[in-house]
């Protein structure tokens, strides 16, 4: 488990290269071995410079970059993760760890122990989930208590000193760079006690230990018979542990209603020391296995000094919290939209926000709208053809609300209008955002009294929950039927599609 190199890229959308490379470092005994690994497959690290316009090209944030590109947007290459083949002097670059934050591109070349031809499954290769280890290290070190160019300009020239600690010779240590910060600051400091090398300071202050549940429910609905809808929650657990002591331990329990819908695919941090193989082996994969662990789940650990993720799991919860309907009919340039919504009983009606987007892609500007909407506020902004639904923050009692009406374009405008390659003719959609407070789709919550601390001081205990729409669209109903290639249909293609260019550009959990 090695890095070859890597690199921290600025976006700067006004500048001629739209980027700059602020910090690289390159390993080149680990590039030895990728020789010798990769074999005639081996493809050298490029300089910085073409290493920026290749990722930059890949995701998109070149300027006026608008043309479609055969090998990056073609729905064969539907990249669901952050990991990305780069062209780069006839040859690809792969695989390429990258990911963008608060303006800032993370980027690495994890070392393959073997030959690339053919390309090895990604969960074969140990030095990715080591990529992103260390990558979201230095962005946790550079954002932490950073509130200013000069904070984080004096953060990046630590950078070469603290990976010498954290990183030696591309294997990661410790992806808490405080930790080598502090260790290099007070390298004459002894403790005590025996610390874990991920633990080199302690905390003191009044002890309180702070959890947060959050889940993101992702759904796609077609209201058709011979498509089924898709829905699926993830969820977060973040942990914040302030307690003195080298090693306090704690227990943290995660519990379920009566009819909550059980966690599966879990994964847990390495400060876990111990877990019910019950916990483990519960897989949404296996549809057949009827015997899902219903909790409550136990992680008993030993807290790092940040704050960390506990764990990430998924659920097949038995319906979407709401359920829609979408249907378009083209009237030479006019649409006639029809949008129906519905809130399940079982969902908490009070919402932070909730509102739903439609787009309307490859037309002109909306010149006319007429509508009529039973609950709520319709917002219009013609230029960027666009209409959002201010549902505001309940549904009525009756749990239905509807918009209907019609859309007028005026003439069509490349430069200016939205353009979309899947949202063609009678293709289009509508996405929902919305935040619940207080609340999860699952069920799950940390119940105070079940936090059990081994630590001196009694600590203040905060749990905190929130539900978030992520990739919560609703198709039209009047669309084509489905497109076969082999396999798969265009929906499921387009599905994908829309699903990985917003993951690999959007925040992550």
């Amino acid at each position: 488990m090695a890095q070859r190199a890597v690199w921290l890229i600025s976006h700067e959308p006004g500048s001629p290269l739209c980027g700059t490379v602020r910090f690289s470092r390159r390993y080149p005994t680990v590039e030895k071995r990728a020789k010798v690994f990769n074999g005639a497959s081996y493809v050298p690290v490029p300089e910085d410079g073409p290493f920026l316009k290749a990722l930059l090209f890949e995701l998109r944030l070149l300027r006026d970059d608008k043309d479609f590109s055969e090998s990056r947007d073609s729905c064969s290459h539907i990249n669901k993760t952050s990991i990305y083949a780069l062209p780069i002097g006839g040859e690809e670059l792969w695989p390429v760890v990258a990911f963008m934050k608060n303006g800032m591109i993370y980027a690495c070349v994890p070392l393959v122990e073997q030959t690339l031809s053919p390309r090895p499954p990604l969960i074969s290769i140990s030095g990715i989930s080591q990529g992103f280890e260390l990558l979201f290290g230095i962005q946790g070190f550079l954002y932490s208590g950073q509130k200013n160019d000069s904070e984080l300009n004096t953060k990046l020239s630590q950078l070469p000193d603290l990976l010498l600690q954290a990183c030696p010779f591309g294997t990661l240590l410790d992806a808490n760079l405080q930790n080598s910060l502090d260790s290099i600051n007070f390298a004459s400091v002894t403790h005590p006690q025996k610390q874990p090398t991920w633990k080199a300071g302690t905390y003191k202050g009044k002890p309180q230990v702070s959890i947060s549940i959050t889940e993101k429910v992702k759904s796609m609905q077609y209201d058709k018979q011979d498509i089924a809808d898709t829905w699926q929650v993830i969820g977060v657990v973040t942990c914040k542990c302030d307690l003195e002591g080298s090693m306090p331990n704690v227990t943290i329990s995660l519990s379920l209603p009566t009819n909550g819908s059980p966690l599966q695919d879990i994964l847990v941090h390495p400060c876990v020391t111990s877990l019910d193989s019950a916990i483990l082996t519960s897989s949404s994969i296996d549809a057949a296995d009827d015997s899902a662990f219903s909790g409550p789940y136990k992680f008993p650990l030993t807290p790092p000094l940040e704050s960390f993720n506990l764990c990430y799991y998924t659920s097949q919860v038995p319906v979407p919290p709401i359920l829609g309907f979408y249907q378009v009919k083209e009237e030479e340039v006019q649409l006639k939209i029809t949008v129906n919504l519905k809130l399940h009983e079982s969902v908490k009606n009070s919402f932070e926000f909730c509102e739903a987007r439609i787009p309307f892609y490859n037309r002109g500007p909306v010149t006319h709208v007429e509508y009529k909407v039973s609950f709520g506020q319709l917002e219009v902004f013609r230029e960027k053809s666009l209409l959002i639904w201010n549902i505001g923050q309940k549904f009525p009692k009756s749990m239905e609300i509807s918009l209907s009406g019609t859309v007028t374009f005026g003439a069509k405008s490349h430069e200016k209008q939205p353009f979309d390659q899947i949202c063609i003719g009678g293709t289009a959609y509508l996405k929902l955002h919305f935040r619940i407070l207080d609340y999860t789709l699952t069920g799950c919550y940390a119940d105070q009294h079940s936090v059990q601390v081994f630590a001196s001081g009694k600590p203040k205990i905060s749990t905190y929950r929130k539900l978030i729409s992520s990739d919560y669209y609703i198709w039209n109903s009047k669309a084509p039927a489905p497109v076969t290639y082999g396999s798969l249909s265009l929906w499921a293609h387009c599905d994908a599609l829309i699903l990985s260019r917003n993951l690999s550009l959007q925040d992550n959990f």
